[in-house]
Formats: structure tokens, sequence, C-alpha cells
């Protein structure tokens, strides 16, 4: 009761400071539960994201101390006291100096924590920079020199990817809007990996729920399929999952495939997880996990994985030298690329890199896969620091592996040899995808499909790397290999005995046969293409036994040029199994 005789509430709180420091404690370990929960960031002296985590919780705190206390902040002003002998003493309150006697007061091991994570992030900075550490940063990737002709083979038709991502990502997109009991509930994820699958490449990516309604409708039985898209045959197909996968990206809770892989592992970093089917069609996570080997900081790289059953959620580590050989990304291109950026700057030091560039390579723009020995490799070329129009080489690094070469053969980058393909079809508006290497006639060689404006691929180009004004278009891969190889012919790149043996491997679909001069030949057209293989039963008996469906190996020397595009002769055949 004040002196006016009115009732005055106590204020209700913690009594004591042992009770206001629980309360503090108690608020900030919710805010760091709930951010924890949102943010997922690795418990990690060496991520970034970790110090961020800590400076929040600190700042939670002291707020909660300021409050807590009752403490005001208030403008500086001045108060008069008489002393005893009469004396006027002058005392100032309140502005900065007050809150910072508060802080020292009720917080200052936050302080000290607060001092402690800065100088520590400070200083780690400086001892990662690659300023003081460029010859670890080089050694970062290593990289030995290749032999293109011998160790690039050439690659059957039913083996070069005719589709870039984003058509592929197209073909499934559309695939499932030809399913009506999916396409109300669930959607495309459009997330889709390059992997070599039972032999061939293709990409394939989950499906996902449609929204947060069909999420909570659906997520006791899970997700029902994935997409697989035939990077070759660009053929579409949804597959049907026995049991429905339980943890992916699109589970906004504790299923969410990286809330569950942080749950298991909180102190590991990882980078994002790709989705991954076995050879059995089972599918799975990989999430590669992220080391920092150079000082706190720097020189970031992959040192194992963790696979992640889709369906089950069960969780294995291996180390980088024993991920099963059926996983195809271990290793990220942009890090491939990252890596052979400090090889290819830092020859000669750090100073060289900025002042003299002696020496000084980096990778191009960009990078696609190709399918070698059952696993993806990435392919991006590589330039001067002066960025001109010309290739020095080229790197071929296994993603699973990472064994890396550089494979000397200068000729035009792949944006040169992109124009270059689409000057060849400008009146029909077609747009080149970034080029994938090959060996053809034991020449390097830009393999560029050309999309129309729905994303559809319309027609392929074959651009010579050393001499890319050497341009050869087909509507079929066979067809403008054929058109390629009259080309190398003809400037004298090649000679016709230098022209490999070119093969085709598939399924029979469709079989003819005509009496030509005395002798019968078989006009043969394998799944998935337009042309025939004109056999003769004279140098070839096989042809005779051969029927729809079976599985064949057909090989010929160079065409003859007065053969019709879609007729290609002098082919022999054998029969698999």
């Amino acid at each position: 009761m004040d002196n006016n005789g009115a009732v005055t509430k106590k204020p209700r709180g913690p009594k004591g400071k042992a009770g206001k420091i629980a309360l503090c404690l108690l608020i900030t370990l919710v805010v760091g539960l709930v951010y924890f929960y949102v943010s997922l960031p690795a418990i990690n002296l060496r991520s970034g994201d970790f110090y961020s985590f800590v400076f929040l919780l600190c700042i939670v705190y002291i707020l909660c101390a300021l409050v807590i206390s009752g403490w005001k902040p208030s403008g500086p002003s001045v108060s008069k006291t008489a002393g005893p002998d009469g004396s006027v003493k002058t005392t100032r309150h309140g502005g900065f100096k007050e809150y910072i006697h508060f802080v020292k007061q009720q917080c200052l091991p936050i302080g000290i924590l607060l001092v402690a994570l800065l100088l520590i992030a400070v200083v780690g900075e400086v001892i990662s920079a690659p300023i003081f550490r460029a010859s670890a940063y080089r050694e970062l990737l290593q990289v030995q020199e290749g032999n293109f002709t011998e160790e690039v083979t050439q690659i059957s038709f039913n083996e070069i990817p005719t589709l870039d991502r984003s058509s592929a990502e197209y073909l499934g997109d559309r695939q499932m809007g030809t399913l009506s009991d999916m396409v109300s509930q669930f959607e495309y994820s459009g997330d889709s990996t390059q992997i070599n699958y039972q032999g061939s490449p293709v990409r394939v990516a989950p499906i996902g729920y449609a929204d947060l309604i069909k999420w909570f409708t659906n997520r006791g039985s899970g997700l029902p399929a994935y997409v697989i898209v035939d990077m070759v045959s660009q053929e579409a197909n949804v597959v049907r999952l026995q049991e429905g996968m339980k943890y992916s990206f699109s589970e906004p809770l504790n299923r969410n495939i990286m809330r569950h892989l942080r749950f298991h592992y909180p102190t590991y970093m990882f980078a994002e997880p790709e989705f991954e089917i076995d050879e059995t069609g089972h599918p799975y996570w990989i999430a590669p996990r992220i080391v920092k080997t150079i000082g706190l900081f720097g020189g970031r790289d992959i040192k194992g994985a963790v696979m992640v059953d889709a369906i089950t959620g069960a969780c294995t580590y291996y180390d980088s030298a024993d991920v099963p050989t059926w996983v195809d990304n271990l290793y990220d291109p942009d890090l491939i690329m990252e890596q052979y950026d400090y090889y290819g700057t830092l020859i000669h030091g750090f100073i060289n890199s900025l002042l003299g560039q002696k020496d000084v390579k980096v990778s191009t723009s960009g990078y696609n896969y190709i399918a070698m020995n059952d696993d993806v490799y990435m392919y991006t070329g590589v330039t001067s620091v002066n960025a001109d129009q010309s290739n020095l080489g080229f790197l071929l690094c296994n993603l699973r592996t990472k064994d890396t070469k550089f494979y000397t053969a200068p000729g035009a980058t792949e944006e040169a040899a992109k124009l270059s393909a689409q000057g060849m079809v400008q009146d029909l508006g077609y747009i080149a995808t970034f080029p994938i290497l090959l060996n053809i006639a034991g020449e390097p060689t830009y393999f560029i499909p050309l999309k129309d404006a729905t994303n559809l691929v319309k027609s392929y180009a074959m651009v010579n790397v050393a001499q890319y004004q050497v341009v050869a278009t087909g509507s079929t891969v066979t067809a403008a290999e054929k058109e390629y190889l009259r080309l190398l012919g003809d400037r004298g790149i090649t000679t016709p005995a230098e022209l490999p043996q070119t093969s085709a491997e598939g399924v029979v679909e469709e079989i003819r046969s005509a009496v030509l001069d005395g002798n019968t030949y078989y006009f043969v057209r394998l799944k998935g293409e337009k042309v025939f293989y004109s056999i003769s039963a004279v140098e070839n008996n096989a042809a005779v036994i051969l029927n729809v469906g079976d599985k064949v190996i057909v090989e010929h020397a160079p065409a003859d040029e007065a053969a019709p595009s879609e007729i290609l002769t002098g082919y022999t055949l054998t029969i698999k199994g």
C-alpha cells in the first residue's frame, strides 16, 4: 500500500539471482531448440552455421537478462546531491555505460563466450586463407595426365545420353501427368540425379507430396513411387514401390531427410543428399560428409557418406574408399571444379595467381556427365585464366572415386561449340544444350543435343574440338555420326583406314528382308531408333535366325555415301546371350 492508501501489486517473477539465471537459461534453451530444429546447424567448430547458432543463443540470453532484471534503458541524466560539507556532487546516469555495466554484472560469462567465439572465427579465417596455405589448397585435387584416344573409349549409341537435365526433368514431369491416381496427390520433385543403372545412363527422381494437406493424408504410407528417365531412349517411367518412401525432402517434420541426418549425426557437415537407386531399384539418399582440411574453415572436401534407406530411414556411414560401387555421386561437380581452380591457379603460388599468372589455368563455366566403365564421370573444359575462346584441354573426374585426369586437346570452348551447332539449325530455332565429350574416330568431339522451344530434343550435332567449323547434324545420333565421319574424311582430319568400327546395341523391334543381286539382305531396326541396319546373309549367317526381341550388337565400317540416310549398309551382326 502506498502513502495514499492504494494497494500496489508486487512484481511477479523469480526471486534472487539464481532464479533469474535459471529462467534466462530456460528461455534461451527453448529458443535454441526451435532454431536448431528449423535451421539444423552442425555442432562443429569448423562449421560457420555453428558460430551463428551460438551467437544467437548469447544474444537471446542477454536480452532475457535485461528484461527479467527489470533494467530499463534511459537517456543520459545528471543528478546533484549535497554533501555533508555543503559541497555539491554531480552524478551521471543511463546511456551506453550503464548497459555495459549491467552486462558485466549479469552476463559476464556470456560476454566472454562471445569474445572468444569472435577471436576463434577471425583467427580461423586467417589461418585458412589461401594466401598462407597455397600449397595445401593445390594438393586438394590430384590430377594426372591422360591420353584421350587410348583412355576415353568410343561408346555405343545406346550409351550416349541424348538429354540434358532440364529435358529429362521435363519428360519426368510430363509422365507424372499421365497417372490419374497419382497426379492429384503427388508431383514430380524436379530433384533428379544422373546415375548408371543396369549399364545405362538414366536420371532418377523421387516424387513429392502435392501440398501440406496431401502430405497429412498420405504420410502414413509415404511416397509410392519414383521417376526414372532413360537418357538414351528418352523414355520416362514411374516405378511403383511395394512400400512407400518415408524419408525425403518433401517431409516437413522429423522424416525430412536433412533433419533425419542431423538427429543421427549432430556433428557432421553434409553436402546436399542425392537420390539414387541400387541395381535392384531400391531407393536411397546418399549424403556426402564434408570436412575442412586446411586451417579451421578452408580446404572443403568429402571424407565419406551416409547412405539412408529412403523407405526405412536406416543410416549407414561409409568412408570414401568403402562406398558401394553402385553409388555414382559422392563428389559434387562444383566441388571438383573449385578444387581444380585451386590446382590450376596456385601452380606457382598465391602471388602469381594474381599478378604474373604464369601457367595459370581454370575450369570453364559448365560441366556435363559421361558414363564410362559403369561409373559417372564429370567432364569440364580447362582454359587459360584470361577466359578466351579456346580450351587447353579437358578434365574427367570419377564422381565416386575422385580419380581425375587432364587430357590435352586444344580447341574451342563449349560455348563456342554450342554457337557453332546452333548456327547449323538457326532456321529451326533449336537451342544447343551443354556438350558431352566423346571420342569419335580418335578425335575429341562435342556431342550436342539440340532442343526446340518445348524443351524436347529434336536433332543432334557433332562438333570437332580442334576445328569447330567441322559440324555435322542429324535427326538421329546415327545420322549425325555418319555425316560427321564423312566430314572428317573430306577435311583430311582422318583417313578411311583410321575410321573405327561403329557399333549399336539394343533389342530388335523390326526385321525386313529383300533379295538384291541374288543375295539376301536383312534390314534390322532396333528399339528406339528409326534407321535400318542392312546385313548380308552371305557375310553373316546369324541374320537368318534373328527374331524380334533378340538382343544384338551390330557393327559396321564407314557407311556407303550413296545409301539413303535411313538405311545404313555394311553391317555385321552378333546375337547376345
